[in-house]
């Protein structure tokens, strides 16, 4: 009997061992790689029949992307779940590999509600244990230079060099086809991804940018401001580690005042407000130890899931409201500026800040005094207001041409349908005007801004098997901030359409004087516009070469395509045959 409790005892203790994290085992000073997450998560797996290890398409390394899922019920079919009025939390980690603290967090977390049997009833828990698979092999110590520790970890870009935090709306790498797959097929109501800091030196270990209140759907943002982000706060500084908004400095130090983050779709928790969406960056501070910023990340998860366990009906039901308002909301905004004159004051515990001489250049740097810590107040801007808004068509007429546009809407659960027939329709067309494009590349693209649209109201041909998309639908914010030029992330001002920018024809100058000659003769019309735009311009009034030109663009001869935004608004609701 004696033989067979010692050997249950060393059973237990080596079960114990093998159950913790390579995290752990390193004195907490060492992050986990990936192949070390995945068999870990793999043999939680085999372990706990609560949790189940799926795996979703590629990524640009060639791996797939990994969900870890914990249901009480031992439930893994989202429809299933749903139908069950359960909500399903999701956590994201690893996004830049550089800052690890969620990915080591999340493993002791999902250990510990195993094993521990404290999974909730009615929340369901998705891990996505590494998601930059690619940054996390390219590892080093000093990538990030301002960071204490851990030893070694990932690198920002993945195998393509991309930011995948810039990459939601664009989707140029696999991994964000792969995660856009999770996330639309597992429609989180909570969201949470996890990260480190950079900027100034303050006693905090733990920022936060919650989902900005502003764009949020003001039902989901009332219980965002007045209870979820108070309750977070209250919470965290019981745990020992109270929170502050992430120090988005106006000036060089803090106590110049911070503003909020307007974050747009190309962001994870941009992209989630898109699908109604609450959604967090906990941002833990670079200069904190390791084990510090851990231990508060898995405090912060731990406090997120106890809430939305105790508050899971209050959150499905305002998720369902959000998205019943959003298919019948009429008007959108497509851009933000923050109002300057909206301000409040929030305690802040800081360092105090100094100048001294450079050891490098001799002249005056910034330091902060660790021996000098202070309690104040300081200001804050967090008020947003829509600098354009649009009213949205009854649909949207997209050319079958256009298939990377129509496969992004699909995964992001747009229901689309297709012309049977060929078919002339009376649409809205943008002819674009004028727009300011970056002068270096911006995450591979040269992105457009400041775009200017002329609409024209015209009857165009369509063919079998051309997109109608109506706007009668829970992912209207997604197809509309998309597919409107002025939106900040629109695939316009991603590049999906530059070739639409290009003209295919032209003509010979010395050809078409005698076109443009008698294209005026027979059009009194043309010719008084002409005359009109010579008086109002002395600069066009000098030039030949633009005279001609504009005898060209407002002929027959002028191609109808050039800077026509091929996607069309269906501005009357007309009976089309789809299927």
């Amino acid at each position: 009997m004696r033989k067979a409790f010692v050997f249950l005892l060393l059973f237990s203790n080596l079960l114990a061992v093998a159950q913790e994290t390579p995290y752990e085992k390193s004195g907490k000073k060492e992050t986990t790689t990936y192949d070390a997450a995945i068999s870990y998560y793999q043999h939680l797996a085999k372990t706990y029949p609560q949790s189940k290890l799926l795996t979703y398409g590629s990524t640009d390394f060639g791996k797939p992307l990994h969900l870890l899922v914990l249901s009480k019920d031992k439930v893994f079919d989202p429809e299933q779940i749903r139908k069950a009025n359960k909500r399903i939390f999701l956590i994201n980690n690893g996004i830049h590999p550089g800052e690890p603290e969620g990915i080591d967090a999340s493993m002791m977390l999902a250990r510990d509600l195993l094993k521990g049997n404290k999974l909730p009833k009615d929340v369901v828990v998705c891990i996505i244990p590494l998601y930059n698979i690619d940054g996390s092999f390219n590892r080093s110590g000093t990538s990030r230079a301002n960071q204490n520790g851990p030893v070694a970890y990932g690198f920002r870009g993945n195998s393509k060099n991309l930011d995948l935090n810039r990459d939601f709306i664009k989707t140029d790498s696999k991994n964000s086809a792969a995660f856009q797959l999770i996330f639309n097929t597992w429609q989180p109501e909570i969201f949470v991804d996890t990260h480190t800091s950079n900027g100034a030196d303050y006693q905090y270990v733990m920022t936060l940018i919650p989902t900005q209140k502003d764009k949020l759907n003001t039902i989901l943002s009332g219980y965002l401001t007045q209870t979820l982000v108070p309750n977070l706060y209250k919470a965290m500084a019981q745990k020992g580690y109270p929170m502050i908004p992430y120090v988005n400095s106006i000036g060089e130090t803090p106590e110049t005042g911070i503003t909020g983050f307007i974050e747009s779709p190309r962001y994870s928790t941009g992209y989630a407000t898109l699908h109604n969406t609450i959604g967090f960056m906990p941002e833990t501070h670079m200069l904190k130890s390791f084990d510090l910023r851990v231990d508060a990340t898995y405090k912060l998860l731990q406090t997120y899931i106890a809430i939305v366990a105790r508050d899971a009906k209050i959150i499905g039901e305002n998720k369902r409201k959000a998205d019943e308002f959003v298919v019948a909301q009429d008007e959108f905004p497509l851009s933000w500026n923050l109002n300057k004159n909206v301000v409040d004051s929030i305690p802040f515990k800081g360092f105090e800040a100094g100048k001294k001489p450079s050891a490098i250049s001799g002249f005056d740097r910034l330091y902060y005094d660790r021996n000098k810590p202070f309690t104040n107040t300081i200001k804050e801007w967090n008020k947003f207001e829509p600098a354009l808004s649009i009213k949205k068509p009854v649909a949207y007429i997209i050319p079958k041409a256009w298939d990377k546009v129509i496969a992004l809407l699909k995964l992001n659960n747009v229901k689309v349908a297709q012309l049977k027939t060929d078919t002339k329709i009376d649409v809205e067309s943008y002819y674009i005007g004028d727009f300011k494009t970056g002068t270096r590349p911006y995450e591979g693209h040269y992105l457009h801004l400041g775009v200017n649209v002329n609409p024209v109201k015209q009857t165009l041909q369509y063919y079998a098997g051309d997109y109608v998309v109506y706007t009668n639908q829970a992912s209207n914010r997604y197809l509309i901030e998309t597919l409107e030029p002025q939106a900040t992330d629109s695939y316009f001002n991603w590049n999906f359409f530059d070739s639409i920018l290009d003209m295919k024809e032209h003509y010979s100058a010395y050809v078409f004087e005698d076109t443009g000659a008698e294209l005026l003769k027979n059009n009194p019309e043309l010719k008084a516009k002409l005359e009109e735009k010579k008086s109002a311009d002395a600069a066009f009034a000098k030039s030949g070469t633009a005279q001609l030109e504009f005898v060209y663009k407002n002929s027959d001869y002028y191609e109808k395509t050039n800077n026509r935004y091929p996607v069309s608004r269906l501005i009357t609701n007309v009976k089309l045959d789809l299927k």
